[in-house]
């Protein structure tokens, strides 16, 4: 029986890398059919109903990029932008955690925090950049508070519903063997909420570049969204698009690191998606 299990958990093994295959070359050929397709409308200046005259080719975007890549104020904004989003992220993180945990928790709490959250929640974070500008003396501070005030939402409101739809059988459980408040905390409500506190992080991730490389176009002086602008002022576009796809690139990359980070916290939970063809 041993030996059967094996043979049909290899066969499973085989036949799941021999689907990667075509799914990663079905990506890789979407890229390059994009690709394909940006330089024909833009080589053959087509003016149909969008005007592709005025874009630069993906070779003079890639000439400008190779260009980039040696100059050192380059890879000084993308650290800049990396710094702002990175602590205006965390801060978020702990804060939106601790409060969307409170709110769930404590009635008190939530009649007191909560509609002043609901207020304050519909307001494009973007939209409060005056008001960063006015109350914090640096712009670092302001750019910092706006991605924070971005992913904080996010995260409270993925906590806050994660930690309400927890059973209250596992928490009766542990209560009834004595386990104390601060227990069924770190045993049971963090543990359970996870796979929401995730998803709430990766949407906060997203939706934090969207604001810093915002703010950095409004008020910043260094940064990838600040080198963006700066781009287009002077008419320069294709520095413009290698902007565009920096700022693509790097929150691809912080936003898989945070899934990947989630998918390893999380790695207890069983498999609820299942693969056609494959048993589960």
């Amino acid at each position: 029986m041993t030996t059967l299990i094996a043979v049909r958990a290899g066969d499973v093994t085989t036949a799941s890398r021999a689907r990667r295959r075509p799914r990663w070359l079905l990506r890789a050929g979407s890229l390059i059919a994009a690709l394909l397709l940006w330089q024909w409308l833009t080589a053959a200046d087509v003016t149909l109903w969008l005007r592709f005259d005025r874009l630069p080719t993906p070779i003079e975007v890639a000439d400008q990029f190779g260009r980039l890549l040696r100059d050192p104020v380059y890879y000084l904004d993308i650290a800049q932008s990396l710094v702002r989003i990175l602590t205006g992220f965390a801060l978020a993180a702990v804060l939106g955690i601790a409060a969307g945990i409170a709110v769930a928790r404590s009635w008190l709490l939530a009649d007191l925090l909560q509609p002043l959250f609901e207020v304050v929640r519909p307001i494009p974070a973007i939209a409060l950049v005056p008001v960063a500008i006015l109350v914090f003396p640096q712009n670092e501070q302001g750019i910092v508070f706006i991605t924070c005030t971005a992913a904080f939402f996010p995260i409270l409101v993925s906590t806050r519903h994660a930690v309400r739809a927890l059973p209250t059988v596992w928490e009766d459980a542990v209560r009834t063997m004595g386990g104390s408040r601060w227990r069924i905390l770190f045993s049971v409500v963090l543990p359970g909420a996870l796979p929401g506190i995730s998803g709430g992080l990766s949407v906060g991730m997203g939706v934090s570049w969207i604001c810093v490389i915002s703010a950095e176009m409004i008020s910043g002086d260094f940064g990838v969204g600040y080198r963006t602008w700066h781009a287009y002022t002077i008419v320069d576009y294709p520095a413009v698009i290698v902007g565009m796809i920096t700022i693509g690139l790097l929150g691809w990359a912080t936003a898989g690191a945070v899934e990947l980070a989630g998918r390893r916290v999380t790695r207890w939970l069983p498999s609820r998606i299942s693969r056609p063809g494959v048993a589960t």
